[in-house]
């Protein structure tokens, strides 16, 4: 569904991309898992499309189409979708009207897929539907609600930037029932993530450094190589400042 042949992107005068090379298939849960700087959000953005983040060189297909030169609005009319890292903030737009903007088919119950797409994230709808998307609520009460405006677009790809930021350890198991959520409807998702228990929940994993994708396979391994080679790493081969 999603092929990177070589992409370069520089910032401030800073290569971010060096090359990156990818591929994502059609109904596949893919992980990008790398220390700070790697390029993994730096990627998710580029490939979102925003301002600023288009590629000098390479190329991105989307189900064979070159989307390279396209705007974010036609990448989001093909179905592809960015759940931001730190969600926004909606001063006067309440939940229900947030999640009501995503609900693509005019044919279907709203109110019904307001509530369940809130019950799948694990907020009370009666407690959180007339509530503002605003400085009232957490971060991880806005994250979550930003993940279920993502089950309401039904996105043909879902870029999920760091899903488990604010994000209690206990609830980790939620974010990846809500991830294969995404792919039962029939998502393929890519996954920014620093967390291998994500990583390992994906159906394939990439490893990025300096980036660039070092390797990508069986998610298993590619997190325990990322553990055992990338984190104790003091030989700035893996870039731990953050330049993403």
């Amino acid at each position: 569904m999603l092929c990177l042949k070589n992409l370069i992107l520089s910032r401030d005068g800073k290569k971010i991309l060096t090359g990156v090379n990818l591929e994502v298939g059609d109904g596949e849960i893919h992980s990008i898992i790398g220390s700070n700087g790697a390029g993994k959000s730096t990627l998710a953005y580029t490939l979102m499309g925003l301002q600023g983040y288009e590629p000098e060189e390479g190329k991105i297909f989307f189900n064979g189409e070159d989307l390279t030169s396209l705007s974010i609005t036609e990448r989001a009319k093909r179905g592809i979708t960015l759940a931001w890292q730190e969600p926004a903030r909606f001063e006067g737009l309440t939940v229900r009207d947030y999640l009501a903007i995503g609900v693509q088919d005019p044919d279907k119950n709203l109110e019904k897929e307001i509530w369940g797409a809130l019950e799948q994230v694990d907020l009370k709808p009666e407690k959180y539907i007339d509530r503002e998307v605003g400085e009232a609520l957490s971060g991880g009460e806005r994250k979550r609600i930003e993940l279920a405006s993502i089950l309401t677009m039904k996105p043909k790809l879902a870029i999920l930037d760091e899903p488990d930021s604010g994000i209690d350890v206990v609830s980790l198991k939620e974010i990846v029932t809500l991830i294969q959520a995404l792919k039962e409807n029939g998502a393929s998702v890519l996954v920014i993530t620093h967390r291998k228990e994500i990583a390992e929940a994906s159906d394939r994993a990439s490893l990025m450094c300096e980036g660039a994708v070092l390797r990508s396979g069986n998610p298993k391994e590619i997190s325990q190589f990322f553990i055992n080679r990338c984190i104790p790493c003091d030989n700035r081969l893996y870039s731990l400042e953050d330049r993403s």
